[in-house]
């Protein structure tokens, strides 16, 4: 049984993918979420190169009349459409895929070894654990149970 958040982002996933493979874009994720009062239904998109501002705008303004025909969500929200950014979460196997290789940055719910934050480059994962490697070149295997968040490391 689908929450009213997964039916709703199911819903918007169905809708908006035909509007991104018209002009090459991948969907990286769809979220609703409530922040302070207001609901934000978000689609995050991705190709090559990165996501312009003016894609998002392509994509926003083919989406809001679905929206407004489908009419699937009664409560109010605001609905945008954005990159998933520098430090994206990897949320799904489909982003620890396609992240295999890259380095990442892992914050767990508790500490391990007096530690909570860790990076490396990731190794590989299955529908338990998750395997980075540190800079010295040591294996770490995390539990996705321990894991708070997992995102692409980036440096300023």
């Amino acid at each position: 049984m689908m929450s009213k958040r997964q039916d709703y982002e199911a819903q918007t996933e169905k809708l908006i993918l035909p509007i991104l493979e018209k002009y090459g874009f991948e969907l990286y994720d769809v979220e609703f979420v409530k922040e302070g009062s207001t609901n934000y239904l978000r689609a995050y998109i991705d190709k090559p190169g990165g996501i312009a501002v003016n894609d998002c705008e392509t994509v926003a303004r083919e989406m809001n009349p679905i929206l407004d025909e489908k009419d699937y969500i009664p409560d109010s929200y605001v609905f945008e459409v954005s990159s998933p950014g520098l430090g994206r979460p990897l949320k799904k196997d489909k982003h620890l895929k396609k992240s295999i290789g890259e380095e990442v940055e892992i914050r767990t719910f508790r500490p391990i070894k007096h530690e909570k934050q860790f990076t490396g480059i990731l190794k590989r994962f299955d529908a338990d654990n998750i395997v980075i490697e540190d800079e010295d070149e040591t294996e770490l295997t995390f539990a996705r149970a321990d894991i708070a968040l997992i995102r692409l490391a980036f440096d300023f």
